[in-house]
Parts: C-alpha cells; sequence; structure tokens
C-alpha cells in the first residue's frame, strides 16, 4: 500500500512541528495535530492527539512553556483529536492547578456517548481502517469510556462561541464538515486558523466506507467562511502548517470548489432521475484535471469516489439501482450456485484468469466470486485456485490503491483470504 510516501508520512503527523506568529503559536505534530496559542494569562490548546501521542505532545509543548493550560478546544470527538490528555491531566494534580475549560459542540458529547454504546463495533471498525498502521492484533485502539468531557458546550446551531485569554481574541464557530461537532479557531491577533479536520491536507474525508454522513456542502461552505478571515497560518488536523495569505487562501478556496463540484453534479443528476451507478461513473469521467493534479487535493485518505458516495446519500435512501431484484435480494452465495449450475467452477476460473492477464481486475474479481461464495469447501482444490488468485489481484490493487482508507479495506481483504486458505490447507 502507498502508506510511505512523503505525503501520507505527513498526515501521519511524521514533520517536525512548527513554532510562528512571534514564537507564541505552535503546531505539534502528531496523529493528529495540536494547536498551542500563548498568551500572558496561560495557554490555550486545540485538540489532543491519539492517546499514544499524548505524551509526545505534552513533552513538546513544556518544551518551549511551562504556562498553565487555561482551555482545551475540540475541534470535534473523534479519537484522534480529543483522548491524548492523561498528561495534562497528572501535571493539573501534581500542580494542584485548577481544571481547564474543556470547549466542544454539544454533538461531542452524543458522539462520546455513542462510542460508549457501541465501543466494541467502533474498536472493531478502527482496527479494520488502520490494520497497516496500528496491526490487526492490538486489543484496544482506543478505549471509549476514557474521556474529558466537555464543559463549556455550544449547542444547537450556535455558530459562534468567544472569549479572551490575555492579549488574544479566541473566536470560535460550528460548521457541518467530516462530523456534525466541527468546531473551528479563529485568532485575530495572531492571523490563525485552526481548522481541525476540516482541512486534512489531502482530498477531504467525507463519504468515508466505514463511517457515518459526512457533510460535502456544508464542508465547503466552512471553508469559504474561513477564506474571509484572510489568516496567515492554517493549523490543519493532519498535515504540516500552511502559512502564507495567498497560500491559505488558494487551498481552501480549491478545496470547497472540489466539493461543491462533487455535490452539485451529484444533485444535478438526480433531478435527471439517474440511478447510483450512472451517476458515479460520469462524475468520475468529468472530474477535472485541476483537482486531479492539486496537492492538497491528493487522494491519499478521503478520494472523490468516496465524496460521490456522501452526496448521494445525503438524498437518497438504501435503494440505489432502480432494479427491483435488488430491493430484497437473495443470498449472494445462492446466487452464486445457480450461476454455477449453468457453467462449471473450470469455466469460471479459466475465464477469470483470462480477465487477469487482460488487466481488467475488476471484473475478474467478480468472476472469482462466483466461485467463491458458490463453491462447497468440499472441492478444495478449485476454491483454493480461486482464493490464490483473488488474493494476488486484490494485494495488486492495494499496491496500487492511492487512498489509504480504500488500500486498508482492500488488503484487510486480502489477509482474510490469505487465513482462509492456510485453513483449507490444513483441512
Amino acid at each position: 500500500m502507498r502508506v510511505t510516501n512523503q505525503g501520507m508520512r505527513d498526515w501521519f503527523g511524521m514533520f517536525p512541528s512548527s513554532t510562528f506568529a512571534d514564537d507564541s503559536c505552535h503546531l505539534i505534530a502528531a496523529m493528529g495535530n495540536t494547536g498551542v496559542i500563548e498568551s500572558n494569562d496561560g495557554l490555550v490548546i486545540y485538540d489532543l492527539p491519539i492517546r499514544q501521542y499524548g505524551k509526545k505532545v505534552f513533552r513538546e509543548i513544556r518544551e518551549f512553556t511551562d504556562k498553565q493550560v487555561k482551555f482545551i478546544i475540540y475541534s470535534h470527538g473523534h479519537f484522534d483529536h480529543c483522548f491524548g490528555y492523561a498528561p495534562f491531566i497528572e501535571e493539573i494534580k501534581e500542580k494542584n492547578w485548577e481544571m481547564p475549560k474543556i470547549i466542544a459542540h454539544e454533538n461531542c458529547v452524543r458522539r462520546f456517548e455513542k462510542y460508549k454504546l457501541l465501543d466494541k463495533y467502533h474498536d472493531w471498525l478502527n482496527k479494520q481502517q488502520f490494520a497497516s498502521v496500528s496491526g490487526r492484533k492490538q486489543k484496544i485502539l482506543v478505549s471509549a469510556h476514557e474521556t474529558l468531557d466537555p464543559t463549556i458546550i455550544m449547542h444547537g446551531n450556535e455558530v459562534q462561541y468567544s472569549f479572551k485569554l490575555g492579549d488574544c481574541t479566541f473566536n470560535i464557530y460550528h460548521d457541518k464538515g467530516e462530523t456534525d461537532d466541527s468546531i473551528w479557531l479563529w485568532v485575530p491577533e495572531k492571523r490563525l486558523i485552526c481548522a481541525g479536520d476540516l482541512m486534512v491536507s489531502s482530498f477531504p474525508n467525507v463519504g468515508n466506507p466505514y463511517k457515518v454522513q459526512r457533510y460535502p456542502k456544508q464542508w465547503a461552505i466552512a471553508m469559504e467562511k474561513m477564506m474571509k478571515k484572510n489568516a496567515e497560518y492554517l493549523i490543519p488536523g493532519h498535515g504540516p502548517l500552511i502559512k502564507g495569505k495567498e497560500k491559505v487562501k488558494d487551498v481552501l478556496s480549491i478545496t470547497a470548489e472540489a466539493m461543491h463540484f462533487v455535490h452539485d453534479e451529484v444533485v444535478k443528476r438526480l433531478n435527471e432521475s439517474k440511478w447510483f451507478e450512472q451517476i458515479y461513473h460520469e462524475i468520475l469521467e468529468i472530474y477535472p484535471e485541476k483537482f486531479k493534479k492539486h496537492k492538497y487535493l491528493r487522494p491519499m485518505y478521503g478520494c472523490v469516489r468516496f465524496a460521490i458516495h456522501a452526496s448521494y446519500r445525503l438524498y437518497h435512501g438504501w435503494y440505489n439501482s432502480g432494479n427491483p431484484t435488488d430491493l430484497f435480494p437473495a443470498k449472494s452465495e445462492a446466487i452464486a450456485k445457480e450461476f454455477l449450475r449453468l457453467n462449471s467452477e473450470e469455466n469460471y476460473i479459466e475465464h477469470a484468469k483470462k480477465l487477469y492477464e487482460e488487466g481488467k481486475l475488476q471484473l475478474a474479481l467478480h468472476i472469482l466470486d462466483i466461485i467463491i461464495k458458490g463453491t462447497d469447501e468440499m472441492h478444495n482444490k478449485i476454491l483454493l485456485e480461486a482464493l490464490n488468485l483473488k488474493y494476488k489481484i486484490l494485494k495488486q490493487k492495494a499496491n496500487d490503491e492511492t487512498s489509504f482508507i480504500a488500500a486498508n479495506i482492500i488488503d484487510n481483504a486480502a489477509y482474510q483470504i490469505k487465513e482462509k486458505i492456510k485453513d483449507l490447507k490444513l483441512n
């Protein structure tokens, strides 16, 4: 998988931290980023990383200041933006300091409650999404029952919360984007925006195959609001500091434009009574080159293919083919067995090989699935042949895939097939 290029390393926080704005503002690189603003009266921290990076972030902050943490702001409730708090709480207890005020949107509180309700599911899900970097054997990536809960909560459609600390003003805005609880920070005295995952230094993570609905149109509008601030610095949720008014404007502008494009093209085709398959392939055919080539729209985490799904899901239910055969489908295994009644496994495997040799990998996978789903395990030889070819194709597709999420999905399936092959050989 393409997870070792510089862009992907940057995304996971493997780049130098930054100090800027008269040495009073800092980006601490981690999974994800932490923003630190020093005022005369203490520190404001925007986001805390995944639990495993908490000590690293704490050490880096204490290398340049011993000021007390007065406010912590959660850009949203994802585990890589508000779970690395333990070292800060230990310090507060040791020094007998007052607890900092914790600011978040009310939907962040609901998110924490949802994580507790679905703790085992989310642990399984996150292991799937991050298997290539966290490993498949790790017991718990993050505990849903260990949260530092907000004490100042923005409610409903409340779009702004402001406070002052020392010589700085902190203006917080709520806009939907990757999540329904996202908030971003504007510090006018420092010309600084902290964007959280409203900016992730690649194509936005909108339409994640594992996760709930994201909001491409509102996300684009949020970026247009940020553009009006004329910021000189932008701390993204992932990736290095974005510096310079023109650079910040360009990154926000092109990302908003790309999301408007995908959303609006989906809506246009819905109004033309088209079904998802047609919409999906048509938009991929007309997706502009300027988006494909822009550094900050690289499909290394999210990608345009996911964004089409996200935009479609905003307005459409689960029946998305227009074919009533798909309304209440038979089991895929039963369908595959009927295909095999019409033709032998040998003919299917030979055709799959032919497609593979022609470079038609996706079509080859569909043919192989008929064998894999419809063949009794007693027919060990033909099943093993199909599984081995599918494994080979999936590894090739995972290696060629630019999106980290898509590559993990494909590689996880290859891993499971490899385990299945081992079991069959033992039997």
